[in-house]
């Protein structure tokens, strides 16, 4: 029966004498040993009925909350919102079960309460609705640790996902402002930053540490500021001992006169709350972390000082993380930059710029500019990916060999196919390093571009592995992508070979080499580079530099070359006769020519030696046509070339020997000598420093 505040309980014997004296039994064991809130509630939600199985669950347990709205006598938070879920389960008799719900804080305690609630309709035997049975369990201290859990899970989900120290800083700030605390600050030791060894405890007084990051009301000192942290503060003795501390901050505490600054901002921000935690790995101090409360938060306690080590724990494997990636990058960064040219030497054929855009984690790109003889330059660009102190070491060995390969004077696209052998097999030593080691899940894969430059014939020759045509613009500003077939990438699974391609480049002409397509995928490089034809390449340089200042997210390099070209006069080319008997006739050539350009007489004697010798192992040994070819820059080269396929070798001869001495002579007196073979025939060079040339 269901008559406002009264309800009368009536038990029906129905099975028996036996069930007539057990159903009180159990009624009565629900009400009074019960170990949670039991509760009979009427239809307009007041209780009729209670008891209390906890001490703190209900304000009273004799009777003190019959009578009172159930929702009130709890202290919910929403008591509105409470009711009409209570009166639904009345109307349609569905039970709304494990309803976590929050109530108002205790007295004296500032902390939040949170009840578990259960609503199941109560009815008569002839299906009256009489009531409801409320249940209530008192979830605050299981809340408060799913809590901690979930913010805990937020840390670990959200801190560590860069790999620079301020930016794991930020990441811990924002993961645990509001959820934990009202304000964070997090300092971090200077030389960490930097990536340097930290510090074992305790910690040097005179030690900087940087604010790295910040989030509340009021910061003492601006984020990124360096400075010691005071002596006689929870903040240094942290660094001393490395364990946290649980402060209560009130306008007394004595160590807030040691930083003013800090003191200013806390008592700004209402602070009434403190842990200072220890951001540490392996008994070496990386910085502190200041978890504050202020206003109307609960204050700290034992269990969250547990929490915040927890948190900081991981913030500090994810620091040292990152330190250790600044720090490989700097090394290899240090390594990259000792393994490339420290000054470039630039040959008087071209003139050479070059525009280099690091990017976030490095990378293995680099160039080189080799002088050949007869006047050629060879061009190199090359990028080998990833970012790490392997990547830098792979470059300096494909770099070496590269300069070893061109001292033999191979052709572009047969220098290439060495190159690519080369980074075969460096990629083979990978591949066999033990399966624990990084390296060995690390691929090689690294791209190149080859250009030879002909100062003499104005042509260049070109093959590429992998990365993007280069881009030409001529003397009178028309500019075009150089269309070249490109083989396969170095150390790749496809071993085509790698086609050359033969342009004419003349004299004032820019040629654009990147490891990058942003020639042709940027028109407005494009027209940086037409417009400034006539310009300097460093001012082209810093102009594409302007145009790409928002172009940072990966490395770019980009080489650029103007062919200067030699002119006519600074070259003789005589044709020879397949007979001996025109050495006379070209050692007289020679010397009419050398008078021209002013060379002195030990030079020109020394040249007009090692002309006739090469001029006469041609003749004996090679094949027809014949060429001699004599070219003067800042040295002086002398190239006979003959169509034999005959490969001339340096003898020593005895003394009895009335031949064989030739090259020996040759390579006696000349700075250096060689061969350079083509699809028809060879070239056989020496060259000579001039100190008197024009």
């Amino acid at each position: 029966m269901l008559s406002g505040a009264s309800l009368t309980w009536e038990v029906r014997d129905r099975q028996g004498d036996g069930a007539a004296v057990r159903d009180p039994a159990i009624l009565r064991a629900l009400f009074v040993h019960s170990l949670i809130d039991l509760n009979v509630l009427d239809g307009d939600l007041r209780i009729v009925r209670s008891r209390s199985g906890t001490r703190e669950a209900l304000p009273g347990v004799d009777g003190g909350p019959v009578g009172r709205s159930f929702p009130e006598s709890l202290g919910l938070a929403d008591l509105e919102r409470e009711s009409a879920v209570a009166r639904r389960v009345l109307v349609t008799g569905e039970p709304a079960v494990r309803r976590v719900v929050p109530a108002r804080p205790r007295r004296g305690t500032g902390r939040p309460v949170y009840y578990s609630l259960s609503y199941v309709r109560l009815e008569g035997a002839d299906g009256e609705v009489l009531g409801l049975v409320a249940l209530a369990i008192d979830v605050t201290e299981h809340e408060r640790a799913l809590h901690r859990l979930r913010v805990l899970g937020k840390v670990r989900a959200a801190v560590g996902e860069r790999l620079e120290v301020t930016s794991v800083c930020e990441e811990l700030v924002e993961a645990v402002v509001p959820a934990f605390t009202g304000i964070a600050v997090v300092e971090v030791i200077e030389d960490v930053i930097r990536g340097e060894e930290p510090p074992l405890a305790p910690v040097d007084r005179d030690m900087p540490l940087r604010r790295a990051a910040f989030k509340g009301l009021v910061s003492a000192h601006p984020v990124g500021d360096v400075r010691r942290l005071p002596d006689g503060t929870p903040f240094s003795r942290v660094l001393n001992d490395l364990r946290p501390r649980l402060v209560t901050v009130t306008q007394d505490s004595p160590w807030l006169s040691a930083d003013p600054a800090r003191a200013n901002a806390i008592t700004q921000s209402a602070v009434h709350s403190l842990i200072v935690a220890p951001l540490t790995v392996r008994g070496q101090a990386l910085g502190v972390v200041s978890f504050y409360r202020h206003r109307d938060e609960e204050p700290f306690d034992q269990d969250d000082i547990a929490l915040a080590s927890d948190l900081c724990a991981h913030a500090a494997v994810c620091i040292d993380n990152a330190r250790r990636f600044t720090r490989e990058r700097t090394i290899a960064a240090t390594v990259k930059r000792r393994l490339l040219p420290q000054r470039t030497s630039i040959p008087p054929m071209v003139d050479v710029a070059y525009l280099h855009i690091p990017g976030p984690g490095g990378g293995g790109a680099w160039f080189d500019v080799i002088e050949l003889a007869g006047g050629r330059t060879a061009l190199v660009l090359g990028d080998v990916a990833g970012h790490s102190l392997a990547t830098a070491t792979t470059m300096g060995q494909l770099r070496t060999v590269i300069h070893a390969l061109a001292a033999l004077d191979l052709e572009p696209n047969e220098l290439m196919a060495r190159l690519s052998d080369t980074a075969a097999e460096l990629a083979r030593e990978r591949a066999a390093l033990p399966a624990g080691d990084p390296l060995n899940r690390e691929p090689l894969t690294a791209g190149c571009l080859i250009a030879v430059y002909d100062s003499v014939d104005h042509t260049c020759t070109l093959v590429r592995a992998g990365l993007s045509e280069p881009y030409l613009v001529r003397p009178g500003g028309d500019a075009q992508v150089v269309s070249a077939p490109g083989g396969p990438v170095l150390a790749g699974t496809d071993h085509a070979p790698f086609p050359a391609t033969d342009f004419p480049l003349s004299p004032g002409s820019i040629l654009a080499i990147g490891n990058e397509n942003l020639l042709e995928s940027e028109p407005r490089l494009r027209a940086v580079l037409r417009q400034g034809v006539q310009l300097p390449l460093d001012e082209v340089s810093d102009m594409l530099a302007y145009a790409l200042r928002d172009r940072h997210e990966t490395e770019k390099l980009l080489l650029l070359v103007r062919a200067k070209g030699l002119p006519a006069d600074q070259v003789l080319t005589v044709a020879l006769s397949g007979d001996l008997s025109t050495v006379p006739e070209v050692r007289a050539a020679v010397r009419g020519q050398l008078a021209e350009w002013d060379i002195g007489p030990d030079e020109a004697f020394t040249t007009e030696l090692i002309t006739c010798e090469l001029v006469a192992n041609a003749i004996r040994y090679g094949a027809p046509p014949y060429r001699l070819r004599l070219i003067l820059d800042d040295r002086l080269t002398c190239e006979v070339r003959d169509a034999g396929d005959s490969a001339p070798h340096l003898k020593h001869a005895r003394a009895i020997d009335e031949g064989g001495r030739g090259l020996f002579i040759v390579a006696s007196v000349a700075d250096g000598w060689g061969i350079r073979y083509h699809a028809q025939g060879k070239t056989v060079w020496a060259r000579q420093s001039i100190a008197s040339a024009q």
